[in-house]
């Protein structure tokens, strides 16, 4: 960090802007950001320097801490690692307060490292500080923008290009008694005279003005867009594939191919589905396509051909398209339609990136023989970077794409990205589609599938550990009060004692809803400051206080064994099933692509949807449902035994009960745009919904006794088909060994607009091998872990 000698200003590092700032956040109605910025403001008062200017730049290392906090918000630590960043005054050689990533390319560079600003020599930086002057003080316009780097090697020595980008924001510009004012009829002396540096030092002598503030620098890897710059000055210019890039390509290779009626196009090559597509450029013609928007690949070229382009990456050459076109040559076709477009000779180049095929870029020519398989190995050396940026075209369309889906979508399953990928497209590819209302995603004629292991009496257990920790925690400070009112006989502590008995007695005979937040709320607001008072009336009483403190959870202070227990167990249940049930989801999307989904609440819940709109290019037949459903029903036993082999290493005994619902008739689904999610459309088909959330908790049909029961799975349904397609399954499990012999029938009672359930309910029959895989601390280490 160094600060030039020939300048017209003396810089002053301040930090007054920011200060000024914290002054307004510290007035502010928000407790935890006004107490932060008080705080700040009372450590800053420390050093006037802060606020009027720092000159002596060792202050800056002394009290890095302290400026680094000031500047928390405008550099926030969660993007550290992802920003280059630093604090800077604009055309110095000034930077400090780096993000860890821009700190880390300073490292790798090591003593190699010159923060000088590329092709920016003493004239120039002397002139733009005047220029600064004359915007900031005098408010003129004097445009001095250009494009600056920074050329920093890396661990390999490779010189990396980083374009800088400047906010000044924070900074301040005023005159020194030195300064000489400026009149207009300098100004139109100076807007002539850039190369005149004397004269711009006869108006603005050096350190005649003073820079009060600090500027923000902020960096971007350009490495690659300027090593194509440097390497083909003229190639690729512009950011947009329009028309104005595709007639500056033409250009280059009209001159490189000495050819001038020498024609440019790209076809994407999409080898997934084997097909070629236009591509989602602007103005980019295809003259393998012309008017079509794609081709099936082996409609195109020949097998020979077709197979040299993709596996070889070889070019695709016709000298003279007219003879092939007039013969029986297997690419006869290809230069038939090529000459229909008036087109005599060809070079059809693939562009490849990382063994990948994109496409193909077309040099076409109307005249025979103009381009040919020699000079077509001109191409060799343009390739490489005309790759790179198609490539890096391709990635902004993808971030564009995944930009729209994730703002006006949701993170989505990949068997229907598809088709939100296909509604993005429309608007990135779309210039006038910007005022255009995005689609909400509709699939229709579908089929559901629902499932779900829930642990039984969640919310019982979970009263029944915050009881436990509760009473243990009152006892514990009985124990300790009556301790202590032997020593010191004050009312206070009797007080205490009596009304921690009576805490005590409530919650053993009901805990409420609020018992928990009411004596949380009483033990660390008034007991807990109590005890830290007594903690120093002998060495017996405050051994006995810290013996209490230890026994406390220190995320709460409080008792919380418990429920940690609870929580931990709940935590385990649910990360080993959902982890089992998407494994097993990636083995069920082979058969046939379908929706999928699954929250974790008290146990793991999952929606299925599988039907012909969900796969479009796969043909459906009800064959996959099936399958689908017996996949299903097998998954549930397996994950039901997953938990048997899990509950003897479990901190909290829970237990859990599983359920299937079925529903034959097809029906829709709809994204909704305002929740960002997938919900069934229409009236007939929330039946569907108001089933599944009321289902667990129902009753069998005359009793009190509920349809779920732990170590057995019960399958709702309601038609006689659906009966004995389930009996068919249940009897391939029981051959497998999954289940026993045992099927319980009956109905279900009827819910709020839904009558005529039935259900079936099988008893899983646990695997020997599956008692004895876990133990506690294997799966506290994993769930640490994850």
């Amino acid at each position: 960090m160094e600060q030039l000698d020939s300048s017209p200003f003396n810089v002053h590092i301040a930090f007054h802007k920011v200060l000024e700032n914290l002054e307004e956040i510290a007035e502010s109605d928000i407790e935890y950001r006004s107490d932060y910025a008080k705080a700040l403001l009372r450590h800053a008062e420390e050093f006037p320097e802060l606020r009027e200017g720092i000159t002596d730049f060792k202050f800056l290392d002394k009290h890095k801490d302290l400026i680094e906090n000031l500047l928390a918000d405008l550099f926030p630590s969660a993007l550290t690692k992802n920003e280059i960043k630093a604090v800077a005054i604009p055309f110095h050689n000034i930077t400090f307060n780096h993000t860890e990533r821009f700190q880390n390319i300073i490292n790798a560079a090591g003593d190699k490292v010159d923060m000088a600003i590329r092709n920016f020599d003493d004239h120039e930086f002397y002139v733009m500080g005047c220029c600064m002057i004359l915007n900031g003080y005098y408010g003129y316009h004097f445009d001095f923008n250009r494009p600056l780097f920074y050329d920093i090697p890396d661990t390999d020595g490779i010189v990396k290009h980083y374009r800088i980008l400047y906010n000044a924001d924070f900074i301040e510009i005023s005159p020194t008694e030195k300064a000489i004012e400026i009149t207009d009829e300098d100004v139109k002396v100076l807007m002539d005279s850039f190369h005149d540096i004397d004269l711009w030092k006869e108006k603005f002598p050096i350190g005649s003005w003073v820079l009060k503030g600090f500027g923000i620098v902020s960096l971007f890897d350009a490495s690659t867009e300027s090593a194509i710059s440097n390497l083909k000055s003229d190639l690729l210019k512009t950011e947009d594939f329009d028309e104005d890039t595709k007639s500056n390509h033409e250009t280059i290779f009209r001159s490189i191919y000495k050819i001038p009626d020498l024609k440019i196009g790209f076809t994407e090559a999409d080898l997934d589905d084997n097909i070629f597509k236009t591509a989602p450029f602007e103005k980019i013609d295809s003259y393998i396509l012309k008017d079509r928007k794609e081709a099936n690949c082996d409609n195109v070229f020949c097998h020979k051909s077709l197979k040299d382009i993709i596996d070889n990456h070889s070019y695709f050459v016709l000298s003279d398209t007219e003879s092939i076109a007039n013969s029986d040559h297997n690419n006869s076709g290809i230069a038939k339609h090529l000459l229909a477009q008036g087109i005599k000779s060809c070079i059809l180049a693939p562009l490849v990136k990382n063994n990948t095929l994109m496409g193909i870029i077309e040099l076409v020519s109307s005249k025979a023989g103009e381009l040919n398989s020699i000079n077509a190995n001109k191409l060799s050396y343009i390739l490489p970077f005309l790759t790179d940026r198609i490539e890096s075209y391709y990635s902004e369309l993808q971030n564009q794409v995944d930009a729209i889906i994730q703002k006006e979508y949701t993170a989505i399953h990949h068997s229907v990205y598809w088709k939100f990928r296909e509604e993005a497209l429309q608007h990135v590819g779309d210039k006038n589609s910007k005022d255009l209302a995005y689609k909400e995603i509709v699939f229709k004629e579908i089929y559901p599938l629902y499932g779900q292991i829930d642990v039984k009496g969640s919310s019982t257990a979970r009263n029944d550990s915050t009881e436990l920790d509760l009473v243990k925690q009152i006892e514990l400070l009985l124990s300790l009060f009556r301790y202590i009112f032997e020593v010191e006989k004050l009312p206070l502590i009797e007080q205490h004692i009596y009304e921690l008995e009576g805490m005590e007695e409530k919650i053993k005979k009901v805990l409420q809803a609020d018992s928990e937040a009411v004596i949380q709320n009483y033990i660390q607001n008034e007991v807990h400051p109590l005890l830290k008072h007594f903690d120093s009336v002998n060495k017996s009483v405050h051994e006995r206080i810290s013996d209490y403190f230890k026994t406390l959870d220190n995320r709460v202070n409080m008792v919380y064994d418990n429920r940690k227990n609870f929580d931990e167990a709940l935590s385990i249940i649910n990360k080993h099933l959902a982890e089992m049930l998407d494994k097993k989801q990636i083995e069920a999307q082979e058969f046939y692509p379908h929706y999928y989904e699954r929250f974790k609440t008290d146990g793991v819940e999952h929606n299925l949807y599988i039907g012909a709109s969900i796969a479009p290019k796969h043909p459906y037949s009800p064959l996959y449902l099936s399958n689908l459903r017996l996949w299903q029903l097998q998954t549930m036993c397996e994950m039901e035994n997953e938990y048997y082999k899990l509950r003897p290493a479990l901190p909290y005994d829970l237990d859990v009960t599983s359920l299937i619902l079925v529903f034959s008739s097809p029906i829709s689904i709809r994204f909704r745009m305002d929740e960002k999610r997938f919900d069934v459309d229409g009236t007939y088909n929330a039946r569907y919904e108001v089933v599944k959330k009321r289902i667990d908790k129902s009753n069998i049909k005359g009793t009190n006794e509920r349809i779920t029961e732990k170590g057995k799975i019960v399958i709702v349904y309601s038609q006689k088909q659906e009966e004995m397609e389930y009996r068919r399954y249940i009897k391939a499990l029981q051959h497998k060994g999954l289940i026993t012999d045992t099927i319980e029938q009956f109905d279900v009672e009827d819910l709020q607009g839904v009558t005529g359930l039935k259900a079936l309910r099988i008893t899983i029959k646990y695997s020997d091998n599956s008692k004895t895989t876990y133990s506690y601390d294997d799966l506290l280490k994993e769930l640490a872990d994850k």
